[in-house]
């Protein structure tokens, strides 16, 4: 039984290749998507494992890796094999950044993503009291009036939407921005950005860009002895792009080894596994070798 919680939030800081194992449509490596929303996800195995292999790189402890992930089967004997005392849920869409006609980007997010990620925070003693509006399909909500085209036009990629300004919209970017972003002054200009440009889409609008508005990336595969391309050796990568937010839950219990003298609570296991994560540069998924994967990490407790 999980007796901490907490959530934590995961801002790509560039693209990201959670990779599916499987394609089944044009694209050769395609992303994580939940089966019911084909949104983005991130698989709670797969933050897992990463912070696992980086733990030492992040300034972890490696003596307390096999008592908050558990040991790893390969190198241990059968009566010293427990569960980890910590448990990463899959990670869910927030918000997506989206090309905009004016101010660049902005942060596109729908009633169903900002509902889900209120309801995660409840569940972990967070109540952030987001009045998530409604918004009908063609609409959008805003907080910025300067990325407006005309006096009600809101452009994104090539779709033009009616604009209307929601004060109940701008409290909950202000809240985000606090809670999903380092309050440190590199990422100042993206607290300050997401502050201003979140606009709320319809759950139909905002699914057609959490499906075609990821990075697609053409690879050749080469030929070892030609040096050349191979034939027949084009394949396409999906990535999530950079400036997007996911929120997973955090889990603690107590330890479960065997070994008494190892024994911690869920709060002191909370805090240990904070105290690596929390700000920091995670490296998710694949494709790690050409600057793929990389997430920063921010932890919210109750």
């Amino acid at each position: 039984m999980f007796e901490q919680k907490s959530a934590v939030f995961f801002y790509a800081v560039s693209p990201v290749h959670m990779g599916a194992g499987q394609a089944v449509d044009v694209i050769d490596n395609p992303i994580q998507r939940e089966r019911h929303t084909e949104h983005p996800c991130f698989a709670g195995s797969g933050i897992k494992g990463a912070v696992r292999h980086s733990f030492e790189a992040l300034g972890g402890d490696r003596t307390l890796i096999a008592q908050l992930l558990g040991p790893d089967p390969e190198k241990s004997g059968n009566g010293d094999l427990h569960a980890g005392a910590v448990s990463f849920g899959d990670a869910q869409l927030v918000a997506l950044p989206v090309r905009s006609l004016r101010g660049g980007f902005v942060y596109a997010s729908c009633p169903q993503a900002l509902s889900r990620a209120r309801r995660l925070l409840a569940l972990t003693g967070i109540d952030p009291a987001w009045p998530v509006p409604d918004v009908d399909d063609g609409q959008c909500l805003f907080a910025n009036g300067s990325l407006l085209n005309g006096d009600d036009k809101l452009h994104l990629e090539a779709f033009e939407y009616q604009a209307v300004a929601s004060e109940e919209l701008a409290g909950i970017a202000v809240d985000l921005a606090g809670k999903a972003l380092p309050e440190t002054d590199g990422y100042r200009y993206f607290r300050d950005k997401l502050k201003t440009d979140l606009v709320l889409l319809s759950d139909t609008d905002f699914g057609y860009f959490a499906r075609h508005a990821m990075l697609i990336e053409p690879h050749v595969r080469i030929d070892p002895d030609t040096g050349a391309a191979k034939d027949r050796g084009l394949f396409y990568t999906e990535n999530l792009p950079p400036e997007s937010i996911l929120i997973a839950p955090l889990l603690a219990s107590q330890t479960r080894t065997a070994k008494k003298a190892e024994w911690d609570d869920a709060g002191g296991v909370m805090a240990k596994i904070r105290n690596v994560i929390d700000n920091k540069l995670l490296q998710l998924g694949g494709d790690a070798t050409t600057g793929r994967g990389l997430v920063v990490a921010r932890v919210v407790e109750g």
